[in-house]
Parts: structure tokens; sequence; C-alpha cells
């Protein structure tokens, strides 16, 4: 099988090329920088030097592959109405990466107790509107004859397969702490995300290559943690005797940003991988986000 990778020299989209190249299938990876191009192309992955503003170059390579992993910018519709207006009625596969903060309440740091599998209905927050709804044009393009689906990744750790070795949640949460000397979260960090380990998305996301519904969406999760629980391992890894702090809101959207601090470190993001569980005989068995963060 020939598949098309967008973000292929990112965390996800990296370590998705890297498996399928492992299995035995061709791919051919979206790259901005020809420096990258030729670090993909020694990984055997075919380099395709562009960006998602490139539409012509995105439909060509989404035609002339087998099934597309859209692994790139969640929020960039104008590349996925280009790949998928190319796709219609072909039957194929098209795998795009959303994201759970989709469900983020922005509680800045307070425990919340609502919990979502895959058909939970929800109303995103102002900085999810635009996410949800190219999720929702990923799933109608099953319409037009396309096995379109949408994975939703929780907080993601472990080490990547591809150019791109580290996740972007954990690193920044590390970074803060070596920034202040104690690790910080916002408010009380109580607020609670769930979780997934690099391994077993990857596994996710070759399963539903193979045999993910038409207009389907996923979760992927194998647990979760508040927070305060996540910095507190993050302490105690750097030595600093597992000591926190609490960010007030306006420290933490000075540090991440309001989008990030709103619906990522603030916010409870709780979800439950049960359609992939289901339906994909998906089993994901990998190492704990604290065993990970502690070593």
């Amino acid at each position: 099988m020939k598949v098309f990778v967008t973000g292929a020299s990112g965390y996800i989209g990296g370590s998705v090329a890297a498996a399928l190249r492992a299995a035995g299938h061709e791919v051919a990876g979206l790259v901005r920088s020809p420096d990258k191009a030729e670090r993909l192309r020694a990984l055997g992955i075919t380099p395709v030097v562009g960006n998602l503003n490139d539409e012509a170059r995105l439909a060509r390579e989404a035609r002339a592959a087998d099934a597309v992993v859209h692994a790139a910018d969640a929020d960039h519709r104008a590349s996925v109405e280009a790949m998928l207006t190319a796709l219609a009625g072909s039957g194929k596969a098209f795998v795009h990466t959303s994201g759970s903060s989709i469900v983020g309440d922005g509680a800045w740091g307070e425990a919340g107790d609502r919990i979502y599998a895959d058909e939970t209905p929800f109303q995103p927050g102002p900085g999810r509107a635009a996410r949800v709804a190219v999720n929702e044009r990923v799933r109608a393009a099953a319409a037009d004859g396309v096995r379109a689906c949408v994975i939703a990744p929780s907080l993601i750790y472990g080490e990547g397969r591809g150019l791109h070795r580290e996740s972007i949640q954990l690193p920044r949460l590390v970074a803060v702490a070596k920034k202040y000397g104690v690790a910080r979260h916002v408010g009380r960090g109580e607020n609670i995300w769930s979780n997934i380990h690099l391994d077993d998305l990857v596994d996710l996301y070759l399963r539903v290559l193979a045999r993910g519904a038409a207009g389907a969406a996923y979760y992927a999760e194998n647990g979760e943690n508040p927070m305060r629980e996540v910095c507190a391992a993050i302490s105690r890894a750097l030595g600093m005797g597992g000591r926190t702090e609490p960010m007030t809101r306006e420290e933490s959207i000075a540090e991440f940003g309001e989008g990030p601090a709103t619906y990522t470190y603030g916010s409870n993001s709780r979800v439950r991988a049960t359609r992939a569980r289901r339906e994909l005989d998906w089993s994901p068995g990998g190492p704990t986000l604290i065993e990970t963060i502690l070593g």
C-alpha cells in the first residue's frame, strides 16, 4: 500500500510514517524544508517538499496514494478540503488527526467530572469550534465515497520514531519546571487529562487505516491523571522532590499562550476510547504516563 502522510517530520506523523515503512508499505511524506526532505529519504520515506497551502500538490499526492494520513495542522481546513475533494468516490482511507482538547472545558485547574466516549455529544469552546467543524467535514466525506475517519489523541507521551522525538505538552511542562526551579500547574492542578503512549497511538493509526469505519471518530487514551500529579512526577524526575506550585490564569497564558492554557494545561479532557477497543480490537498496553516520566 502507498500512503501519503502530511506532517511526516512531526511527532505523530513521523512515527506513523516510520511504522508504515517498517510494515512494508510505501510512504510519501509532506515536508517543508529540503534538509528535512533528505533526512526523511534516509528513513526510506519519499519526501514531498511543500506545505499545506499547496492545494494542487496535496490533491495530486492524495490521488496517487492508496490512503492518506493527515497529521499536520488540525485546523487547516483548506488542505483537508483539497485532499477530500481529490479522493471523492475513490473508497480510499483518509485519516485525520484532531485532539481531545476539543472537549477541553477551560476549568483553570479545577477538576471536572464529565467523561466523553467517542459518540458523546459536546459543545466545543470558542477556541475549538473551528477544529470540530473540520472534524465534521472529514466525517461527512463518507457520503462522498471516502473512508474518512478522525483520530483524536489525548495527551501523548513516549519517544517518537521519526525525525521529531518529543511530544509537545510534556516538554513544555518540563521547560517551565526548569525555568522556575519548581514544577508548575494551572491553578490547583486538579484538572484531569486522559493520556496515551505513542506506541499505542501508532498502533491505532494502523488499525484505522486498515479497517476504520467510514465517518467514524476515535478517541485515543489508556488512562488519565490530574495535572498536579503529572507535574509532581516531573518535579521528582528533575530532582525537585515532587514540589509543585500553582500558576495564575494570567501567568499560564503568558507561559503557554491563551489557547493551550485554556484548552490543554488548565482544562479537563477526559475521554474513553470505547469504539477503537470494540471495533478494532485495539488493546493499548504501553507504560503509564507517570512511569514514563519517572523513567
